[in-house]
């Protein structure tokens, strides 16, 4: 997939062309649903599927007070939408001057400059333009002379919840990672570099490697079982969010710990993507170092059997 920042950027390209409008954080089945529709649209035109989003998340710059914890780092979904076989993705850089953009003349910019373009596919009630008042009906009138097609995709729904990107972050954040994992479409998880800590893991027996994660929105905090891809490959481990109270008595940032079961290695500076499959308990403080040890240790057997089982049903 190629990546771009302006719609200008796409006249390189020479093929017909059908764009997926959307922020699209976390690439929840509803976004798959748009951009796949626009996938669709560009294999029946021999043309390109494009995606469009944007970059800070829009609420970043209109409201900071108000703009949500992220699901999805810009390159996480980049990734994501790469992997649904997007073959273009304009990036456009959300601020001040762009948000004063009219929806007439983001609509021209989006014409003027997409070659040959054939549809446009957004989601249910999509606003866009400055003051969100651009609308399809917008579309569809700017449609009748341009020749594209407007494509609103009907809302995807779970048990009668619209799928949406506030109702993921919303059960990521209540530790409902079942839901959570229905509503993306795929379980959850954090990338993230690991860095250096306090090697006080390795001293127990259970080396972890720190993450500096590259996401914001994290479940409770507590011990799950996970599992990590590490160069491609996914390996079993646990994680640890919190603040591990048994060895700091101050308050400080919670942080992501993860013990990568039957690993040896150096995995300082390497990019991690962890995927949650169960939580295991609520993180608490111990009395020694030996009862943390102990219950490490029952905390492996645990996920142990339930990556099994996990992979057994799969």
């Amino acid at each position: 997939m190629q990546v771009v920042h302006h719609f200008t950027d796409l006249r390189r390209f020479t093929r017909k062309s059908c764009l997926a409008i959307g922020v699209f954080d976390g690439v929840h089945r509803g976004h798959q649903a748009v951009i796949g529709a626009a996938i669709t649209d560009a294999q029946t035109c021999g043309g390109l599927a494009v995606a469009v989003t944007f970059d800070p998340h829009p609420a970043r710059v209109l409201a900071p007070e108000r703009a949500p914890l992220l699901l999805t780092s810009t390159a996480h979904k980049l990734a994501l939408i790469r992997s649904l076989g997007v073959q273009v993705c304009v990036v456009i850089k959300f601020d001040r001057a762009f948000a004063n953009t009219s929806a007439e003349d983001f609509l021209q910019l989006a014409i003027k400059h997409t070659p040959a373009l054939q549809a446009i596919c957004v989601g249910a009630g999509f606003r866009f333009g400055k003051g969100r008042a651009g609308t399809v009906s917008l579309m569809r009138e700017f449609s009748k002379t341009h020749g594209f097609r407007p494509h609103e995709l009907t809302s995807v729904t779970l048990a009668g919840e619209v799928i949406s990107s506030t109702a993921a972050r919303r059960a990521v954040a209540s530790g409902d990672l079942a839901k959570a994992e229905t509503m993306l479409g795929r379980p959850f998880s954090i990338p993230g570099t690991v860095v250096r800590g306090d090697e006080r893991g390795r001293k127990l027996g259970y080396p972890t490697a720190n993450l500096d994660r590259h996401n914001e929105v994290l479940p409770p905090n507590g011990v799950y079982a996970v599992r990590a891809t590490i160069a491609g490959k996914p390996q079993p481990g646990l994680l640890n969010i919190g603040l591990r109270p048994t060895v700091h008595k101050a308050q400080a940032p919670p942080l992501a710990e993860l013990h990568v079961l039957d690993f040896s290695g150096d995995l300082y500076g390497n990019d991690i993507e962890v995927s949650f499959v169960a939580r295991l308990r609520d993180e608490q403080r111990f009395d020694s170092l030996d009862a943390l040890r102990a219950q490490i240790r029952r905390d492996e057997e645990a996920a142990r059997r339930l990556l099994l089982q996990n992979q057994d049903r799969r």
